[in-house]
């Protein structure tokens, strides 16, 4: 990300972002419903809970940290997120956060 030193918490802070998306069936052209009602469609929602850091210098830098279909697991990841982000340095937390293993919550344990 950055050449910058420092601690992570002097860079980011922590969101957690709920999206949801309505879910409908596709319509076929069906010649036996051109003149009655069609059935409802099923239509239902899913959930998508985001972890992202939010750069403190540019509120429009936002980076992905984690994606989760429930918001326990999501919070789960936040708060080690958060206990990393005042315990590490920038560098340190973008290399397990913002890698390419964003979402996993890394692996370094140190």
């Amino acid at each position: 990300m950055s050449g910058i030193i420092g601690q992570a918490a002097d860079f980011y802070r922590l969101r957690l972002t709920r999206l949801e998306e309505l879910v409908e069936l596709d319509f076929e052209w069906r010649d036996d419903i051109l003149y009655r009602q069609p059935p409802r469609p099923d239509v239902h929602e899913e959930e998508v809970w985001i972890v992202e850091a939010v750069e403190l210098d540019d509120e429009d830098v936002v980076l992905e940290v984690g994606r989760f279909a429930s918001r326990e697991e999501a919070e789960e990841l936040m708060g080690r997120a958060s206990e990393d982000l005042s315990e590490m340095t920038r560098s340190r937390f973008e290399a397990r956060y913002m890698d390419s293993s964003a979402g996993s919550g890394g692996s370094d344990s140190t």
